[in-house]
This record gives structure tokens, C-alpha cells and sequence, in this order.
């Protein structure tokens, strides 16, 4: 069966009983009376599989009464156990009987309600995802009235018993070979506009200093020898055993992930700036996972039959791709060759069938192939094999439809930020294949995360756990591990909008979603040169700084990845010249037409708004230079060149400036910086006040050393706050507040240890 289902899929669980001789019973109304053929149960388990709940020991009663006076005995397995059937779908062929309208399934003994029965206080419960009645070959349960015993009955959840099939079933296997198509088909489609590989440079500034920082946590966290250890230990190879211990979690259940982690962080940056040390590690790591390769090719650090374990199926698996891949743009010529002998063996393993379902989170795989097909080794068979086995049509349909249960309540996995990666890889095939379908899903996508579930300054609303109805924006975690805001959705958030970008450059809010995901997650959840925090809390405290910043975490890997490639989001080139994306101090260096073209930027954005833009080419040369007016800008942007106004830039636009360019010439402008409130709106309401989040500009703004500041505005609205800050000085970017001398707002990417709120109560005069 299908694990970990959206809420809507939830598994019904009773109450608890403290032993397992205690018993519970489910009944459904079939509404007339019918010849039962057999009953299905599905079973609701854990990572483990291992079922929760499943009966040990069970009866199942038929009777033409609500209570059960004349009951007819149709299956009974009271006498001895019942294997646990993990994530097995049970069939149960009933003894022949008339026909009967109440169907009671009675535990007599109840099994754990997770993994084996131990502990201090064990408890006890009965549960199954599902549950079917089977008459003349169909289930007649579906939809019915459900009851169960007075006792342990979860009266709540007891319509989760007779619910509706997902879109495709709850089975495992997706295998749907009339979704591929013949690359002979194929109409790719080109990007328009086009990220640098390579030639940006960084000076000091905002951006360089993040870059640093993230050099130095990639050189401090793990060492080569901790990094290659699963892959030698997969390998049989021999292994220090002075290391530390690894992670139970991120290393050893997401063997190699770590390796993944760094040649992302490490190959990305290594395309911008030149490190010696970084560059021999990351080396040293591609020649180890060569040194432990299989002679069918396969080079993953678990086992392949191990796949199913965990997250490795998609997890694992995509972050050793991307790490290879970024190691291979980085110069290291062995990094594509290891990754084609790997994708031969992957195509075409045997696994495929049930890797989309059969593992949590699977969904995570499709990106691995679909990038694997763009770079210089990749072939049609690397997309093939995912329109195959990991294509899902209805889902596309209800992106495309912009139906919001395709996001908060996928059907099959537990829905959050990862499922942008799925976006990512749709749109590799839209590319690729020039299939609208594709297209049209990943758009659907967009809009509904955007306008459904993401925060005031871009952080993702949606995680793994927990429940996240649309435009419920919670700032405060429900359950463990249930916070908003992890930086991993954001740094995939960046990587679709790049894409959509590259796609179409005219869209400004495309780079606008990049930039805050920069600023306001990225360089935010970053301690120095320690490490990455994994959420982008709104309200609190950031983290604990001396733990959870350094374990391999997703936030990490992919932070780290983020972090590395800053420069690659600043500009982009076409034919016709370049796009000036985001600001910050810089020189970017490329071919124009054959001939060679430098652009410096000087500018301390965000600290000031001035930008300046200084050309250098060897000769006169005719090109567009398209500068963003951003979207949050508060006015019209006048664009200067050599001193004249050349143009005037509408918030969300470009400022084109079509002309013969020489070296020596200066654009200059100053972005139109302003203040922004939002009220709060989602379901963390505060009884009887107002809460409003501030930005500056594309900054994310935060009240310091308070997590429950409440602000008085001196007029008649909340909005005339923004009159009463002033900035503080010798501070950039932090404001006083007039009338509120125990508070002040600060950059939120610039909060560190103290307490904080980025919804502070606006209570009106």
C-alpha cells in the first residue's frame, strides 16, 4: 500500500488502551442488505512498515441489526495471531452467508500502536487506512455510515474507514508505459534568456560575505574521510574507525547524502571563485565514490536492494546526482561519467516500478533524471523512464486547474515544499518535449503555492507534517518537526522560479521570488561559517545556535547549494544582451557577439538603494542592457546613462536601453525603496488585535528582542505606523519607532540570538 497519505487520506486510529487484551470494533451500514464476498483491509504503518494498529487477533460479524442480536460469524481469527501485515493489503475471504446489511469487524487483541510493543507505558489502539466491503466483484462500503464501540471509538475519523480511493488507487506499482513518448516527437523548447555557468565575481558586500561563510561551514562540518565512509562501507572497503558517529538519520539512513551536500555547496561555488583546499575535496570526494563504483556502474553508498529504505529511492539519490552534476560544471572531468554509468544501470533497474510509492517521498527522484538529461551525457531514456514510472496525469490535470487539493492534499505522500522539485522536473520535460500538459501543470503549481502557501517575505507554508489548508500561513508549529519556513522549500522555490525565468525574462516576479528567498531565508538561516538553520521561524526564537546547524540536515544540503550559487541569479544574457536581475557589488564578464563585455556593479543593496553599472569593451558595440524595476518598488524608476535619463522603469518591469554601448559608460539609477504592511490573515490569530508583518524593500523586516511586541500606531490605521519610523543611525536597515521607545525593527535576515517577531500587534489610537 501507498504510505504517509494527506490529511484527507488520513488513517482512522482509535483511542488508546494501556494492554493489549483490551478490544475495540468498527461497523459499517451497507444500507441494504448484500451477499459479502470478502473484506479488504488496508493498514496504516510506519517507516519501519510496520503496521499500527492492525488487529492481532480479530472477528467479523455480519447481522441484518444495528445492534448486532443475530449475528452471523463470517471470518474468525480470535484463536491465534495475525501476522503484521506492514504495508501488505489484506484480503479476508468471508465464510457464505445470506445477505446482511451491518458488517462489524471486532479486535479482540490489539496490536502497538507503533513498532514493537516496548516501552514504559506502552499503548494499544486498532487502525486501518482503509478499509473495503466487497459484493459482486466492487467495494459497497465506500461512502457508507460508519460507527464503532462507545469506548475506544474515534468518532472523528471514522469516515476515513469507508473513503474514496485515491485518484489512482493505493497500491504501489505506477507503471504507464502509453505516457512515453519518441524523442523523434519531441519539439524542445528553448530558453529564452540564459544563467551564467561561470564569470560573475562577487566583491565585498552582502552576498560575498554569505558565500564566505558558507566556504568555511562546507570546510569545517564534515571531513572527506566522514563523507565517503557509507559508500567504502557499501563498498567493503576498509574505513577509519576513529570518525565520529554518524547521524542515525542523515547519514546512515540517507547514506551519502552527506557527499551530495558538499559537491553541491562545493561544485557550485567553485564555478564563481577559486578555492584550493575546497576544489582538492571535492576531487577527493568524486575519486572515492570512482574508487567504490560497481562494474554495472552503480556508485549510490547503499546497497540496491536497499533502495526502499527511507528516503534513498528520491532523496538520496537526487542529492548525489545534483552533487555530481554541480561537480562536473565546477571542471571535474570524472563527475558525468560516473553519473551516466549510474543512470544505465538506474534506467533500466528493476526497481522502478514501485520506487514513486514504494518509498517515503519518491516524488523526490524526479528531478535527478530530468536534470541528468540536460547535462552533456544525458540521454532520452534518463526522461523516459520518468514519464513512465513517475508521471502522474490527474495531478498534472489539477495543477493545471489550479485545484488546491492537488498541493495541501496530495494523495500520495506527505504533501509539502518537496513537491516544488516535482515542478521542476515537469518543466524540464515541457523543455524537453515541448508538451504543453507540462507546462500548464507547472504554472497551475506556481500560482497556487504562491498565492496558498507562502509567507510575507517568501519563506514556504507548507511542511511535511501537520496540517496546512490553504492560506492557513501558520506561524506556530503544531506537532514536532510541523514549523513553516524550511530553507530547503526555498532554495527549490529559487530553482523553479530560475527556470520559469529563463523561460520567459520578461517576468520580473520571477527574479522577485528569487531574491526574497535569497535574502530572507537563505543568508537569514545562516550562522557564519557554522552552518544552516533548517526553518525560517516567523515568530520566536531562530533556532538553538549551538545545535541543529550542523547535522547534513535537507535545510543544509540544500542551503548550502543556494548559498553557492548566488551569482549564477544575478544576470542572464541572450542574443540581444543582458539582464540585470538583483544588485549587489560585482563584475560579470561574457561574450557579446563575439566580442568580449564587462559590466561592474557598485552598489551596498540593500544597505543603500544606488546602483551603478560601469561597462567595459574594446570597442563600440551595439546590445540591449535590460535593468529590473522590481516589483516592490514604490515608484517609477528613472534610469540614468552617462548622466542623462535614458528611461523610467515601471515597479515589475525592465528598463530596456537599446543602444551602441562603449567602454566607459554608466548606468545608474537608485531602486525605490519602501515600506510595506501586510496584515495577518492566516489561522494564528491573537483574540482581539491585529497582527502585521513589515518589509522594506524585498526585506523582510522583525521586531528584536521581543516574540510579543505590541506597537501603538499614532493614527487612525494600523498603516500609519510606517510614519513613525525613522532609520536609526549609523544601523542600515534598522528603524526606531516614534511613540514605541522599548521596540525597533531590524533586517530579519540580521537577527541572531534574540527573540523576535516579524508580526508584531498593531493596536490604532
Amino acid at each position: 500500500m501507498t504510505p504517509f497519505p494527506a490529511t484527507k487520506y488520513r488513517a482512522y486510529v482509535s483511542k488508546t488502551a494501556r494492554t493489549s487484551n483490551a478490544s475495540s470494533w468498527i461497523q459499517v451500514d451497507l444500507g441494504v442488505a448484500t451477499v459479502v464476498e470478502g473484506v479488504r483491509l488496508y493498514p496504516n504503518f510506519n517507516l519501519d512498515v510496520r503496521s499500527l494498529g492492525f488487529p492481532v487477533r480479530m472477528k467479523i460479524e455480519g447481522s441484518n441489526t444495528q445492534g448486532f442480536e443475530n449475528a452471523t460469524m463470517l471470518l474468525d481469527h480470535t484463536q491465534e495471531d495475525l501476522a503484521d501485515p506492514g504495508d501488505q493489503i489484506v484480503y479476508c475471504a468471508v465464510a457464505p452467508s445470506a445477505g446482511i446489511r451491518y458488517l462489524r469487524l471486532t479486535a479482540t487483541q490489539l496490536r502497538h500502536t507503533g513498532g514493537p510493543e516496548s516501552g514504559v507505558n506502552p499503548e494499544y489502539c486498532l487502525s486501518f487506512a482503509k478499509m473495503d466491503v466487497l459484493a459482486g466483484g466492487r467495494n459497497v462500503a465506500e461512502g457508507k455510515q460508519t460507527t464503532a464501540d462507545a469506548e475506544l471509538g474515534n468518532q472523528r475519523d471514522l469516515g476515513q474507514l469507508t473513503r474514496k480511493a485515491r485518484p489512482r488507487g493505493e497500491g504501489i506499482v505506477t507503471d504507464n508505459p502509453q505516457n512515453v513518448t519518441s524523442p523523434e516527437n519531441w519539439k524542445p523548447v528553448a530558453y529564452k534568456a540564459h544563467a551564467p555557468e561561470g564569470g560573475v565575481a562577487l566583491h565585498a558586500g552582502l552576498f560575498k560575505e554569505s558565500m564566505d561563510n558558507n566556504i568555511g561551514y562546507l570546510m569545517s562540518s564534515f571531513s572527506v574521510e566522514e563523507m565517503l565512509r557509507p559508500f567504502r562501507e557499501r563498498a567493503g572497503k576498509p574505513v577509519n574507525s576513529e570518525l565520529r558517529k554518524p547521524h542515525p538519520f542523515w547519514d546512515v539512513d540517507l547514506a551519502g547524502s552527506t557527499a551530495g551536500r558538499f559537491l553541491m555547496g562545493a561544485g557550485n561555488t567553485l564555478r564563481w571563485q577559486e578555492h584550493a583546499e575546497l576544489r582538492r575535496w571535492l576531487n577527493d570526494i568524486v575519486d572515492g565514490i570512482e574508487d567504490c563504483r560497481q562494474p554495472n556502474g552503480y556508485i549510490m553508498a547503499y546497497p540496491e536492494e536497499s533502495i526502499f529504505h527511507s528516503e534513498r529511492a528520491g532523496y538520496t539519490r537526487a542529492w548525489v546526482t545534483h552533487g555530481l552534476i554541480d561537480a562536473g560544471l565546477a571542471g571535474n572531468k570524472k563527475a558525468f561519467g560516473l553519473l551516466r554509468g549510474y543512470y544505465d544501470w538506474f534506467d533500466k533497474c528493476p526497481y522502478l516500478p514501485k520506487l514513486l510509492r514504494g518509498t517515503p517521498q519518491g516524488v523526490q527522484g524526479m528531478v535527478a533524471n530530468t536534470r541528468m538529461y540536460f547535462t552533456p551525457v544525458g540521454k532520452p531514456e534518463d526522461l523516459q523512464v520518468i514519464q513512465r514510472y513517475y508521471q502522474e496525469n490527474f495531478w498534472l490535470e489539477g495543477l493545471a486547474r489550479r485545484d488546491e487539493e492537488m498541493v495541501w492534499q496530495y494523495p500520495y505522500d506527505r504533501p509539502h515544499n518537496y513537491l516544488i522539485t516535482d515542478f521542476e522536473a515537469y518543466l524540464d520535460l515541457y523543455r524537453a518535449t515541448g508538451e504543453q500538459r507540462y507546462l500548464d501543470g507547472v504554472l497551475g503549481a506556481w500560482q497556487l503555492y504562491h498565492d496558498n502557501w507562502e509567507h510575507v517575505g517568501g519563506s514556504i507554508a507548507i511542511t511535511e507534517f501537520g496540517e496546512f489548508p490553504p492560506k492557513s500561513y501558520r506561524l506556530k508549529s503544531q506537532f514536532t518537526f510541523c514549523e513553516t519556513g524550511e530553507l530547503c522549500g526555498s532554495s527549490f522555490w529559487a530553482h523553479l522560479n530560475q527556470r520559469l525565468y529563463l523561460l520567459d525574462p520578461d517576468q520580473e516576479k520571477y527574479v522577485t521570488e528569487i531574491e526574497k528567498s535569497i535574502y530572507n531565508v537563505g543568508i537569514a538561516n545562516q550562522v557564519d561559517t557554522r552552518g544552516l538553520m533548517y526553518h525560517a521561524r516567523m515568530v520566536g526564537t531562530k533556532g538553538d545556535m549551538a545545535v541543529g546547524i550542523c547535522d547534513n540536515s535537507c535545510c543544509e544540503g540544500q542551503g548550502t547549494r543556494l548559498l553557492g550559487s548566488l551569482p549564477e541569479y544575478l544576470y542572464a544574457v541572450d542574443a540581444e544582451g543582458i539582464f540585470v536581475n538583483l544588485f549587489a557589488p560585482s563584475t560579470f564578464r561574457w561574450t557579446q557577439s563575439g566580442s568580449p563585455w564587462q559590466l561592474t556593479a557598485k552598489t551596498s543593496f540593500p544597505d543603500s538603494p544606488d546602483v551603478a553599472l560601469e561597462l567595459a569593451l574594446a570597442q563600440p558595440q551595439p546590445a540591449k542592457i535590460r535593468v529590473r524595476t522590481p516589483s516592490w518598488a514604490k515608484t517609477e524608476m528613472k534610469v540614468m546613462v552617462n548622466g542623462d535619463r535614458a528611461g523610467t522603469g515601471k515597479p515589475g518591469s525592465y528598463v530596456v536601453l537599446d543602444r551602441t554601448w562603449r567602454g566607459g559608460d554608466t548606468i545608474q539609477f537608485s531602486l525605490p525603496m519602501g515600506f510595506r504592511l501586510t496584515r495577518y490573515a492566516g489561522l494564528d490569530q491573537i483574540e482581539g488585535h491585529e497582527r502585521y508583518a513589515l518589509e522594506y524593500g524585498p526585506i523582510l523586516m522583525a521586531i528584536e528582542g521581543s516574540d510579543d511586541a505590541r506597537l501603538r500606531a499614532s493614527g487612525a490605521i494600523a498603516a500609519d505606523l510606517v510614519e513613525q519610523l525613522t532609520p536609526a543611525y549609523g544601523r542600515p536597515l534598522h528603524f526606531e519607532i516614534a511613540g514605541n521607545p522599548d521596540f525597533h525593527y531590524a533586517p530579519y535576515f540580521a537577527i541572531k540570538n534574540d527573540p523576535f517577531t516579524t508580526y508584531p500587534v498593531i493596536d490604532r489610537s
